[in-house]
């Protein structure tokens, strides 16, 4: 069983010390054992801190994570589709994103393509 101190359990999941006490304190990782006062990461708690940066990472909001992480927590088949709506939405608003980074790609790789034709003097009138 995996028993890592803070700094450790920062290191591991690239999160900040400061990020996951405060995603202790808001309850989107369960309380960390503390012995003599010092947080003893084990294996469920690293999962879910990866958990949450990857959902941060998704875009899901703070609030929302929250709202995902406190109906897992309940351990209710009944809330899963509440919790699949959560991620549906996390889906859509990413699929958004992804359009529009290609469509910027796009548009600088026609640039690119088209600079000595064209861009050169779209330039100059900048």
């Amino acid at each position: 069983m995996v028993s890592l101190i803070i700094k450790e359990a920062s290191s591991e999941t690239g999160v900040s010390a400061d990020t996951i006490r405060y995603y202790e304190r808001i309850g989107l990782i369960m309380p960390i054992e503390r012995v003599n006062g010092i947080r003893k990461f084990n294996e469920q708690n690293i999962n879910q801190i990866n958990f949450a940066k990857t959902m941060r990472e998704a875009g899901l909001s703070i609030e929302t994570l929250k709202d995902y992480v406190t109906l897992m927590f309940e351990d209710d088949p009944t809330t899963i589709p509440a919790r699949k709506d959560i991620l549906g939405e996390a889906i859509n608003t990413l699929n958004k994103k992804v359009k529009e980074i290609v469509d910027v790609r796009d548009y600088l790789q026609w640039k690119i393509d088209n600079y000595d034709s064209h861009m050169i003097e779209s330039e100059n009138k900048l």
